[in-house]
C-alpha cells in the first residue's frame, strides 16, 4: 500500500499539516524539520497525490514551461530562473522541449496531450499568427519572445531591435567601420532575427556606414557562428567587428577567428547577446547585451499566475530591460588605419 501523509508524519514525528507544508514548499517549516520530513518521504516512497489535490482545489500546483532546447545555455539558465520564481509562489515547473518544431509548439499551445498543469509559458520558434489566433488552450498561456498575431495570451520579451542597435552602436564607437552581423535568418517567422537585424541596420545607417549583405544562418548554435566567419572572410572587405545575435554564435565565431590566426579584439571586435554564463569565462571574455533574465522569469510566472487566478484582463505586452556588458572581446587597440 502506498504511503500516506499520516505515515510520513508518524515517521518524521510531526503533524500531517507540517508534511503538507513541506509538500507545498511553504516557507513556514524550520529547515531541520523540512529535512526530517523529506527524509521520511524518501524512506517511505511517498508521492503527493496531484489528482486528489486538483480535485480539492481546482489546481495542480504545476506550471508547464515549453522551450526549444533545454541544452542551449540561454534556455537552461532561463528554465532554472523560472523554476526558482515558481517555487517562491509554491508552484512546480514541468519542462517541455519542443525542438522549435511547429507541430510540437501547436500541441503545447492547445494542451495536447492533456497535462496536469494550471498554465503554460511557451517560447516558440515556429508558430504563426493563425496558430495563436486559432488556439484552444486548456489553460492560461504566456508567450516568451516576439508577439505572434493578436492572440489572447500575454507576451513577455526583450526589445530585440534595441538590443542589437545598442550592441552595434558600441562597436561603432570603438572606431570599427566594417561591421558585419552574424545571426540573420531569411524567414519572416524568425521574429527575433528579423528585429535584431533591423536594429543592426539602424545603428549602421545612423553612423553613415554601409550595411553589408548579410550572411544567413540556419540556427543560433556554436557551429553556425564558425561557418558565418568562413563566409565573411571570403569577402573582399574583411569585417573588423562582428555583432552576433546571440552569445553561442559569438563564441563559435571567436573560436574560428582564433583558429584562422585573427586576434580578438585586435583584428576583429566581437559582441554577442544574452550574457550566458560561458561569456564571462571565455578567453577573451565576451562583451554582450544582457537581458534581465531574473526579471523575465519572475514576470512570466507572475503574469501566468494572475491569469490562473482570474485577476488579469486582456492580453498585455511586457518589455524586459537590458544592459550593455563590456568585456575583453571589445576592448584593446583599434585596428591599424583607424
Amino acid at each position: 500500500m502506498a504511503a500516506s501523509v499520516k505515515d510520513v508524519a508518524a515517521r518524521a514525528g510531526v503533524s500531517p499539516k507540517t508534511v503538507s507544508n513541506v509538500v507545498h514548499n511553504r516557507p513556514k517549516v524550520a529547515p531541520e524539520t523540512r529535512l526530517r520530513v523529506q527524509a521520511a518521504m524518501a524512506e517511505l516512497g511517498y508521492q503527493p497525490n496531484l489528482t486528489a489535490r486538483s480535485l480539492r482545489s481546482g489546481r495542480t500546483g504545476l506550471l508547464t514551461l515549453a522551450i526549444p532546447n533545454i541544452a542551449a545555455p540561454y534556455f537552461a539558465e532561463l528554465a532554472h530562473l523560472v523554476i526558482e520564481a515558481a517555487a517562491a509562489r509554491d508552484y512546480t515547473v514541468l519542462i517541455e522541449e519542443t525542438e522549435g518544431l511547429r507541430a510540437r509548439e501547436v500541441d503545447v499551445l492547445n494542451g495536447v496531450p492533456p497535462r496536469l498543469s494550471d498554465g503554460t509559458v511557451i517560447s516558440p520558434l515556429a508558430l504563426n499568427a493563425d496558430d495563436v489566433r486559432d488556439a484552444a488552450p486548456r489553460g492560461p498561456i504566456v508567450l516568451l519572445g516576439e508577439r505572434i498575431g493578436d492572440g489572447p495570451a500575454d507576451h513577455v520579451a526583450v526589445d530585440n531591435e534595441a538590443v542589437a542597435r545598442d550592441a552595434t552602436t558600441h562597436v561603432i564607437g570603438l572606431g570599427r567601420r566594417r561591421v558585419a552581423a552574424v545571426g540573420y535568418q531569411d524567414d519572416p517567422l524568425a521574429g527575433t532575427s528579423q528585429l535584431r537585424y533591423r536594429g543592426f541596420c539602424t545603428a549602421l545607417r545612423d553612423a553613415d556606414l554601409d550595411v553589408p549583405t548579410p550572411v544567413a544562418v540556419d540556427t543560433y548554435e556554436w557551429s553556425d557562428g564558425a561557418a558565418a566567419v568562413d563566409a565573411l572572410l571570403q569577402r573582399e572587405s574583411v569585417p573588423d567587428a562582428l555583432v552576433c545575435f546571440n552569445d553561442e554564435l559569438a563564441i563559435g565565431a571567436m573560436r574560428r577567428l582564433a583558429e584562422l590566426g585573427y586576434s580578438v579584439p585586435g583584428d576583429v571586435a566581437v559582441i554577442g547577446i544574452d550574457d550566458i554564463p560561458e561569456a564571462r569565462h571565455m578567453i577573451p571574455s565576451l562583451s554582450t547585451v544582457a537581458p534581465d533574465k531574473g526579471v523575465l522569469a519572475a514576470t512570466v510566472v507572475d503574469r501566468l499566475l494572475e491569469r490562473i487566478d482570474g485577476a488579469a484582463e486582456g492580453p498585455r505586452d511586457v518589455v524586459i530591460p537590458h544592459r550593455l556588458v563590456v568585456r575583453e572581446s571589445t576592448r584593446g587597440r583599434r585596428p591599424v588605419g583607424h
